[in-house]
């Protein structure tokens, strides 16, 4: 039985743009130590192979710490590495899995085409994106032999897929043969999966970077012989992107209605705060104070709602009336959009004589 742990996505060096300067190299720095968990759950395990199925890195451009940190944690992992570059990082002359010394462990595919490696027990393919974009599937043509061996290949490709990003159709997986077949590309986890006698599966991203990836990221950690493959999802990730609406209607007020939903522990979250429901609009500056050094990253969105009865107001033969007929039938015309909610508050705001909102 083979013990594999199975990562992909990793984009080291990603530019956190939607954080602040400081937040941004305080998260890149801690990308570098995901590479310290990796080696120490391959210790840990006592794993026989590390597949990194692409985009480990973010683009070609890489900063020198994050080079050398990934040079040495790789060549601390006690069993081979094997990388299949992707489309952010593609394998190139002059890229970073070219000019690089790499030790002796790791093995970088650097051709378009499928290359085979021979092990005791098992068999691995793969192959590398050597531009951004490849149209071609990258399992085309295999068929492994039954020889007893365990079959492998770490690839990345899109399963589904119709674009130029390694698209792989089912039937590919299928008529492959392997036991395992370790993919990257898709960042959100998709579970083991089966197509014919092959096993397949995304790890995900081990770190989300953005609100388009929440929860707990990690790698998988698989056991392969011929016929049988299990895994086992590992987190990772030291900190987690979370959405999380928050409903402030009644007479306890935002703040107490914000911290009953809240997960015991929130400083390892970037968290967005949906306020929902009906009543005046909240402090959003004030709110921010007292909760924002509870998190790693704050982001309160106001969807909350004007009360039921104000809209009653619609009626009056006023300014106040005509103005609030005409936002009803705005919010009425578009009731998932909450700009028309906000300008009827400003505008309230402006018609009663207020400063601000």
């Amino acid at each position: 039985m083979l013990k594999i742990i199975h990562g992909a996505d990793f984009h080291l060096d990603s530019p956190f743009s939607g954080l602040t300067p400081e937040q941004a190299v305080r998260r890149r720095g801690e990308q570098r130590e995901l590479l310290d968990r990796l080696a120490a759950l391959a210790r840990e395990k006592n794993a026989d192979l590390v597949l990194l199925a692409g985009d480990l890195l973010d683009s070609e451009r890489v900063f020198r710490e994050t080079a050398q940190a990934l040079s040495a944690v790789l060549g601390a992992i006690p069993c081979p590495v094997f990388i299949a570059p992707g489309n952010h990082d593609f394998y190139t002359p002059r890229s970073i899995w070219d000019t690089l010394d790499w030790p002796d462990n790791v093995h970088i595919f650097s051709s378009g085409a499928l290359e085979r490696v021979e092990a005791p027990g098992y068999t691995l393919w793969g192959r590398a994106f050597t531009a951004p974009h490849q149209d071609t599937c990258p399992l085309e043509g295999l068929a492994v032999p039954e020889d007893g061996k365990v079959h492998l290949a770490c690839l990345h490709g899109d399963v589904d897929g119709t674009g130029d990003y390694g698209p792989i159709a089912r039937g590919d997986i299928a008529a492959s043969g392997l036991d395992y077949l370790a993919l990257g590309h898709v960042h959100q986890g998709s579970g083991l999966q089966r197509e014919g006698r092959t096993w397949w599966a995304y790890p995900g991203c081990p770190e989300g970077r953005g609100f388009d990836e929440l929860g707990e990221k990690g790698v998988l950690y698989v056991e392969a012989e011929p016929g049988r493959v299990t895994s086992r999802f590992i987190p990772l990730a030291k900190v987690r992107y979370e959405i999380i609406p928050v409903d402030i209607t009644g007479a306890e007020g935002a703040l107490s209605n914000i911290l009953e939903v809240l997960p015991g522990r929130t400083s390892d979250l970037i968290c967005r705060l949906v306020l929902t429901g009906e009543g005046e609009a909240p402090d959003l500056a004030n709110l921010e104070r007292m909760l924002a050094s509870e998190f790693y990253g704050l982001t309160l969105i106001d969807n909350t709602r004007l009360p039921r009865d104000l809209w009653a107001r619609r009626e009056e033969d006023a300014l106040t009336g005509l103005f609030l007929q005409a936002m009803w039938d705005k919010c009425q015309s578009e009731p998932d959009n909450p700009l028309w909610q906000l300008a009827a508050r400003y505008g309230l705001t402006a018609l009663e004589g207020g400063e601000e909102a």
